[in-house]
């Protein structure tokens, strides 16, 4: 299996337009986030979870000329605007794409992408196929999936095991039934915000204790604002076993 985060930032904390500080003037490529997503390649398939505003420049960065499905973790538009540019997939792969995720977050996505699922569909439009999910390990072609439940405040969020690796983003809880989910895992990616509190998502203090829980071998912090501040700063604060993904990190499972 082999993990390429698409995106690890986010738009909370989205700095101002024209601004200078350390993070926007950075050469480090590490501190250029589009918004977070990350592919799966597994057993032939290639796997993404959401569909952020900056998914067509992620495909088109990444080289990926095939999916075959999308997995959806909620319904904010950070994680679903883009999911129009599945069209050009439709294209090559003369086909619909399978899209996952609880009955909510599709039902969002009726309403966002509403011509997609007119009866008269104007040519062109993205051909989708919905699958709704719950807590039920599922099949994605070959490819067990486990959600992994979650929760952003008072929303409910999913995130997804696949073997032996567990993304979770958008989370502020994370309950003891699904720390049960975890155990095992090798690769962890876990949301951490920045590092003052937020009501909705971890912070990177929080997020650390998280990690400590559940035990994987290599957690991945990934989600990440403007805030967090500057890659290479970050990083030397991080005990072993713990990094901050970036944008275009590929790993191995």
């Amino acid at each position: 299996m082999k993990i390429t985060f698409l995106g690890t930032g986010t738009s909370q904390g989205v700095p101002v337009i024209g601004c200078r500080c350390a993070v926007c003037s950075s050469l480090d490529y590490r501190d250029k986030r589009l918004r977070v997503s990350v592919l799966i390649e597994a057993d032939g398939q290639n796997v993404v979870i959401d569909t952020g505003p900056d998914f067509r420049q992620q495909m088109l960065r990444e080289g990926i000329s095939k999916l075959d499905a999308v997995l959806l973790t909620h319904s904010h538009k950070d994680h679903i605007a883009g999911l129009d540019d599945v069209r050009a997939f439709n294209y090559l792969q003369k086909k619909d794409m399978p899209v996952y995720g609880s009955s909510h977050t599709l039902q969002q996505v009726k309403k966002e992408f509403y011509y997609a699922f007119s009866d008269e569909k104007y040519p062109g439009t993205p051909q989708i196929g919905l699958f709704e999910i719950d807590e039920k390990e599922f099949l994605v072609h070959k490819i067990k999936v486990m959600p992994l439940p979650v929760s952003h405040l008072h929303m409910p969020v999913l995130g997804f095991r696949l073997g032996n690796f567990s993304y979770i983003t958008d989370a502020n809880f994370i309950s003891d039934e699904t720390v049960k989910k975890l155990q095992g895992t090798q690769i962890l990616v876990l949301n951490a915000l920045q590092k003052e509190a937020h009501p909705s998502h971890f912070t990177l203090e929080q997020a650390l204790a998280q990690a400590q829980r559940i035990q994987a071998a290599q957690t991945y912090f990934t989600h990440i604002s403007h805030k967090m501040g500057l890659h290479q700063t970050v990083s030397r604060e991080l005990p072993a076993g713990v990094a901050l993904a970036y944008d275009g990190l590929s790993v191995t499972l």
